[in-house]
């Protein structure tokens, strides 16, 4: 019962911080330059609302998978911004 007493606010602490750490995809790709790439990055961002929603469904129970998804996401969001940069510097 202690144990139940401590962990309970533990684990809902780590779980503030997750969501805290994992931020929604920023929307930062030019659409009038990169149209293609503004478009994957409008999926992304949807992806992470989904997964959003997903874990409010299910109580943030998902053994940190989602959690995961919304972080892999966020990487995506950052690849894309740096092929738009690589466009960028290589137009001619």
């Amino acid at each position: 019962m202690i144990k139940t007493r401590i962990l309970t606010p533990v684990l809902g602490f780590m779980l503030v911080v997750g969501i805290a750490v994992a931020q929604k995809p920023a929307r930062n790709v030019s659409g009038a330059r990169h149209p293609n790439l503004a478009a994957a990055q409008q999926l992304s961002r949807q992806a992470f609302n989904r997964i959003l929603d997903a874990q409010k469904a299910n109580e943030w129970d998902m053994d940190g998978h989602a959690q995961k998804a919304k972080e892999l996401l966020e990487q995506v969001n950052n690849e894309l911004k740096q092929a738009a940069g690589a466009a960028n510097r290589n137009a001619r």
